[in-house]
């Protein structure tokens, strides 16, 4: 029974809110004990809070998860965990870490609750407009950045903000071709906003963010501001690894057919998830040597 409860919880989407530690790795605090302790009980608050959405949007989109071919495997929809203990560990989860996260600081508490908030209204309302749903999921990543600057007081770069604002909409366009393309025919019937989407126009805007993301990033590698924090040019380097990472992506969505769950894809697609660890460890290497 157990079981059941933490996979409901979806574990393996908690890799999305390492997004926080952004902030402590571009900051050079990455060895700053005292502060990694707060990222990290900062990182278990924020995971409490996804996941008691998470349950949130299970219990909304039952009955159309049941006609998903993998969504109807999930706890709530497969009858495992009734939707009145779904709720309850919802709203435990959500006291839980909203009253926790008062004590990390004031901001830190705000950006959780505007967090909450604004997955309750895209879980209600956002979710049926079209564009402004995807928008409303990068937005999320965005808040995860700003949490993480938050817990210390960290400055946050406004190109970092971009960049993960970019790559968000690149992620959110790509699970949206998928889940038109694997469930044609019945897409609107799982999801009503997939009505509005064909694959022609996702595709136009995915070739917008795609090209948007890749300058932007290059344009933070050499932005004056970069060049003087880190004292070198050499973050330059690092172009590579993004490049091949978001084209490797295209091809798993395009030619593979994948990208509906971007967190398992990452995970699971070894090529992918080694140009992820290359730039980490390269970014690391040029930031803190």
């Amino acid at each position: 029974m157990i079981k059941y409860y933490f996979s409901s919880l979806r574990p393996k989407q908690w890799i999305k809110n390492f997004f926080i530690f952004a902030t402590l790795f571009f900051s050079k605090n990455l060895f700053n004990p005292i502060l990694v302790s707060k990222f990290l009980l900062a990182f278990v608050l924020f995971c409490l809070l996804t996941s008691a959405v998470y349950l949130i949007n299970d219990i909304l989109d039952l009955e159309k998860d049941r006609l998903h071919p993998q969504k109807k495997k999930r706890p709530i929809p497969a009858g495992e965990v009734s939707t009145r203990n779904a709720l309850l560990l919802s709203i435990v989860l959500a006291v839980l870490s909203l009253s926790l996260s008062f004590f990390i600081g004031i901001t830190f508490f705000l950006i959780s609750l505007f967090y909450l908030v604004l997955n309750l209204l895209y879980s209600f309302i956002l979710k049926k407009l079209v564009i402004v749903d995807v928008f409303s999921i990068a937005i999320g990543f965005v808040l995860r950045i700003l949490a993480g600057s938050a817990i210390a007081d960290i400055y946050v770069s406004n190109w970092l903000i971009i960049c993960t604002f970019m790559l968000s909409l690149f992620l959110g366009f790509t699970k949206r071709r998928h889940e038109l393309v694997s469930l044609d025919g019945i897409a609107d019937s799982h999801r009503s906003i997939l009505s509005e989407y064909n694959t022609s126009f996702l595709d136009q805007m995915i070739s917008v963010v795609t090209t948007s993301t890749v300058v932007f990033y290059i344009l933070y590698t050499v932005a004056p501001e970069t060049v003087n924090k880190f004292h070198t040019t050499k973050m330059l380097y690092t172009v590579v690894f993004v490049v091949y990472g978001i084209f490797r992506y295209l091809y798993l969505v395009h030619k593979k057919e994948l990208g509906g769950n971007p967190t398992i894809t990452l995970i699971t697609d070894i090529p992918l998830m080694l140009s992820v660890v290359l730039w980490i460890i390269f970014s690391g290497v040029i930031i803190y040597l």
